[in-house]
């Protein structure tokens, strides 16, 4: 018998385990990070994924995410 408990569901989050309890939009994902409205590039298991689409695209467990935030500099 195993007395592990089961892992939750996890996406690798800009390299690091990021528990997914259940799938959400990639809208969703950047709202939950703060990051609503934000300039950001997202890519979603190596594919760029353009801000038009945030709204359509899945992000399941197991999912590969990686979200760079812009920001002004001078």
């Amino acid at each position: 018998m195993n007395s592990d408990p089961q892992e939750s569901p996890t996406i690798l989050l800009n390299g690091a385990a990021h528990p997914l309890a259940a799938p959400v939009m990639l809208a969703e994902l950047l709202d939950s990070l703060g990051l609503a409205g934000k300039p950001v590039v997202c890519e979603v298991d190596g594919c760029a994924v353009p801000p038009r689409n945030h709204s359509a695209v899945v992000i399941q467990p197991g999912c590969r995410v990686e979200v760079v935030t812009l920001a002004a500099g001078g």
